[in-house]
C-alpha cells in the first residue's frame, strides 16, 4: 500500500472512532442532564449558562454576539433562566443603558453539579483503560483541539479574540 494511500486510510479511520465518541459524549451529556436534580435546560440555554460562567457581567449584545443570535431570541432565553433562578439582571455599573447578566448561586449550583455528573461518567470509562492510553488519548484530544483551532468557546479562534489553548491536557 502507498504511503498515501495509508495516511488517508488512517485518517478515515480516526475519523470514523472520533465520531462514534462524539455520539458517545452526546449520549453521556442528556444523561448528566437528566441525573441533574435541578430542572433541566435547554441546549441553548446551557449555553448562556457556560458564557455566563466564563463571563461575569457580560451585557445581552455581547451574549448575542457569542451566541450568534437576534437580540429578542438573547432576551427571551435570559428570561426563562432568571424564571428557573439561574440568571440575574441588573443595571451595569459603568453604563445606565445597559444590563448586566450574571449566573445566581442555584445557576452555579447547577452548572457545578452537571459537570460532576459528567465527569464522573467520564471517569467511570477512564478508569477501565490502561494508563498509557488514558495518556495517548490525552494527547490525541489536544492535538485535535489544537488542528481544530478551536478555542475555550467553542468558536474558532481566528473569528475571536481570546487566550490561546497551552496545548496541555491532563490525564485521567
Amino acid at each position: 500500500m502507498r504511503p498515501e494511500a495509508a495516511t488517508q486510510e488512517n485518517r478515515a479511520a480516526a475519523a470514523r472512532v472520533a465520531g462514534e465518541v462524539i455520539e458517545l459524549l452526546e449520549v453521556m451529556w442528556h444523561k448528566g442532564r437528566d441525573l441533574a436534580p435541578t430542572a433541566p435546560v435547554s441546549v441553548s440555554q446551557l449555553r448562556v449558562l457556560y458564557i455566563l460562567d466564563r463571563e461575569d457581567g457580560i451585557n445581552l449584545r455581547t451574549l448575542g454576539e457569542e451566541l450568534g443570535a437576534a437580540p429578542s431570541s438573547v432576551s427571551r432565553l435570559c428570561d426563562r433562566l432568571q424564571a428557573l433562578g439561574y440568571v440575574e439582571r441588573a443595571a451595569s455599573r459603568s453604563s445606565r443603558r445597559e444590563v448586566e447578566l450574571r449566573l445566581t448561586p442555584p445557576g452555579t449550583r447547577y452548572l457545578g453539579e452537571l459537570r460532576a455528573r459528567r465527569q464522573s461518567a467520564l471517569l467511570e470509562i477512564l478508569e477501565r483503560m490502561p494508563q498509557a492510553d488514558r495518556d495517548a488519548l490525552a494527547r490525541g484530544l489536544g492535538g485535535f483541539l489544537d488542528a481544530a483551532d478551536w478555542g475555550e468557546e467553542g468558536q474558532p479562534e481566528s473569528s475571536r479574540e481570546g487566550p490561546v489553548r497551552d496545548g496541555t491536557a491532563d490525564s485521567a
